[in-house]
This record gives structure tokens, sequence and C-alpha cells, in this order.
């Protein structure tokens, strides 16, 4: 068998390793092993906080609905509860932008699952 060089494709893996790894804290940012475990274990984080970021939204949605019905004198699962019944179909996303940025169309809103 001949031999073969790897030092052209080595030193690029490593380069592009370390390029990905810049910014990270200690060893992870300059040692190769160090830098390709904190890659992994970054690229697992991201895609599980990708998911738990849509969770999340959810949750402040609700939050804000909550708190401009507050205001007007109800609470939110009884809201959510009429607007099921009058069979008004609007995700919470879109309530809580007319929550905070159109107050007079939200307030129609609420009117009319009553």
């Amino acid at each position: 068998m001949s031999r073969v060089k790897r030092s052209k494709i080595a030193m690029k893996r490593r380069r592009n390793v370390l390029k990905a790894a810049k910014g990270f804290r200690f060893g992870r940012s300059t040692k190769e092993r160090m830098a390709k475990v904190a890659l992994r274990k970054g690229g697992v984080y991201a895609f599980a906080h990708r998911r738990d970021k849509k969770n999340d939204m959810r949750k402040l949605w609700n939050v804000r609905i909550n708190a401009k019905l507050r205001e007007l004198g109800t609470t939110y699962s009884k809201f959510i509860h009429a607007l099921k019944l009058k069979d008004i179909e609007i995700d919470r996303k879109i309530l809580s932008d007319l929550a905070q940025n159109n107050p007079n169309v939200f307030e129609s809103v609420v009117e009319a699952s009553k």
C-alpha cells in the first residue's frame, strides 16, 4: 500500500472546528478535542431549545391575553371557554397581538365571545 499524507485535510478539519468554537470559554476554543465536544453539546442544546422557545412564546401570549382580560373584568380561562362555545377560532398569538397593539379590536372580540 502506498502511504497517504493527511496533513492538508486534517488541518482543514481542525481549522473549521476551532473556527466554529470561537468565543467559547477556557480550552473549548483552543483545544480540538474539547472544541468538538462543546460543539456537539451546543448542537444538542440548540435543537432542544428551539422546541422550548415555542412553548415559552405560548406562555407569554397567555400571560398577555390574561393581563388585558383582567382589565376588562374577566379571566383567561373563562374567555377561552367562551370562544370555544361560540366557535370563534382565533389563535393565541393573534389574540396576544390584538391585546397589545389593538385594544379596541380585542375588546370587540371579548364582547363577541360573551
